[in-house]
């Protein structure tokens, strides 16, 4: 077992086990210690509570690994689909951890965060994961994908919002609800047309036809259901927001005709 085998495996390993702990003590204490109205939350509420809190904790992780990948990391720059990936593997890796630690908590706790989608989701990631932990292949592609997290933080704090009881008209809801779809946008949705224009420019060429057709087929596939998923996703967030938007205007119209009448 090279080195790199065994970095990327004890990666794996700590990233499950420590976002088990996240989830079963330090999001309990923590969450009490920054917001007063958690400990009044059902037991229901509390599981899914510090789900989300594990979630937007690997989503910071590997959004911003993944960001100095994406920009810093000549190797994977340099050849998308065969340089060497092995930071990327780390992410991967941690990202893999993750996903087998929140599975398991979903299958756990199903009756209060139980998500065919998201089953549907994590196996989906799972699946294309392990082709480029197992043989090192898409780095770039794969890092690329991963960036998609960097929208979860903001999904999970509306949440926050809402179990907290905020005004959904609060400036703080407003302003995450604005900034969660223009980043789930550009991070889930913009990134679509570049991505399948780089697999087309690439269909055929040697390094391509060199990954195999289990890998090809797996790429293009796993891809497609995340992106689906992506795009079902993105048009629920954006008619929330224009309803919040709408509803916004109306309000401030009718106190504009309450404050006209008074006048």
């Amino acid at each position: 077992m090279d080195t790199n085998t065994k970095v990327v495996i004890s990666t794996f390993f700590t990233s499950f086990f420590t976002f088990q702990l996240l989830f079963y003590s330090v999001s309990y204490w923590f969450s009490a210690k920054v917001s007063t109205g958690f400990s009044s939350l059902s037991i229901e509420k509390k599981i899914e509570w510090n789900s989300r809190v594990v979630s937007t904790c690997h989503s910071l992780v590997v959004g911003v690994l993944g960001l100095y990948i994406f920009f810093f990391d000549e190797a994977s720059k340099a050849d998308p689909l065969w340089g060497d990936p092995s930071l990327v593997k780390v992410n991967i890796a941690i990202s893999s951890g993750y996903i087998i630690s929140d599975l398991l908590l979903l299958i756990l706790y199903w009756k209060v965060i139980g998500d065919k989608y998201f089953i549907i989701h994590h196996c989906t990631a799972l699946y294309a994961y392990f082709f480029l932990l197992k043989d090192g292949v898409l780095g770039y592609i794969g890092n690329f994908r991963l960036l998609s997290e960097l929208s979860s933080p903001f999904v999970n704090q509306r949440w926050f919002f809402e179990a907290l009881k905020y005004p959904k008209f609060s400036k703080a809801n407003v302003i995450n609800g604005i900034l969660m779809t223009v980043v789930f946008f550009i991070v889930r949705i913009a990134s679509i047309p570049p991505f399948y224009s780089y697999l087309y420019s690439v269909l055929g060429t040697e390094a391509y036809i060199r990954l195999g057709f289990l890998i090809q087929c797996s790429w293009i596939s796993t891809c497609f259901v995340l992106d689906v998923m992506n795009v079902m996703w993105m048009i629920k967030i954006t008619k929330g927001c224009i309803k919040v938007i709408t509803l916004i205007r109306q309000e401030k119209a009718k106190n504009s005709l309450q404050n006209g009448k008074l006048d």
